[in-house]
């Protein structure tokens, strides 16, 4: 009988210590995880901010509209849950702003004409929410991106500066981009009203 209460006993404590190591093993997964996590959420951020940063160097963003711009990393987990996919849309949607901002700013560069992008910035700080519980779900999937869609300008010929082409082939170039540019806006304001109809009667 003593012996049947011994393994009896014994078999408990395997079972227990099983267990704990299991557990712990799950801890030390989660907890790797999470440091994996904040570090990505970290490096956007960062590179985002670094971005930010050099735009206001260059001049085409006020200083004053910076923390507002990174405000777009900054509060995008305020009312969002702490996911792989909500990770992978932050990195997502901060990268095209980034590449929208960066690609106009090469092409102001070549045009000499910064004041246009640096209003166009101005025009997207002034659409972005004021309050943070707005950066949501709708905001970075529909809202957001047809912003950055509107800092977009259409590309420049490079071969109509160098080779010094005439104003009136300059003109003829603009007015055949000016249309599709026209319809692209009325869609995404379409889209940006839409979006905006959802968070206001959600």
């Amino acid at each position: 009988m003593s012996y049947i209460v011994f393994f009896t006993l014994l078999l408990l404590i395997t079972l227990l210590g099983v267990y704990v190591v299991i557990e712990n093993n799950r801890k030390k997964a989660r907890e790797a995880e999470k440091k994996i996590f904040n570090a990505r959420l970290k490096e956007v951020t960062d590179n985002f901010k670094a971005k930010t940063a050099e735009y206001v160097d260059a001049k085409v963003l006020r200083p004053k509209y910076a923390p507002k711009v990174n405000a777009i990393v900054g509060n995008f987990f305020v009312v969002q849950a702490h996911t792989e996919a909500n990770l992978n849309q932050l990195e997502k949607i901060s990268e095209q702003f980034t590449r929208a901002v960066g690609t106009e700013l090469g092409k102001s560069r070549v045009t000499g004409n910064k004041d246009q992008l640096a209003e166009q910035l101005q025009y997207f700080v002034a659409e972005l929410p004021s309050s943070g519980i707005a950066y949501n779900k709708d905001f970075y999937y529909e809202i957001l991106p047809a912003l950055i869609a509107l800092i977009k300008t259409p590309d420049v010929s490079v071969d109509a500066f160098d080779d010094g082409q005439d104003e009136e082939q300059e003109g003829n170039f603009e007015e055949q981009d000016a249309n599709p540019r026209d319809d692209q806006n009325n869609q995404l304001e379409q889209q940006m009203a839409a979006a905006r109809q959802r968070l206001t009667t959600s």
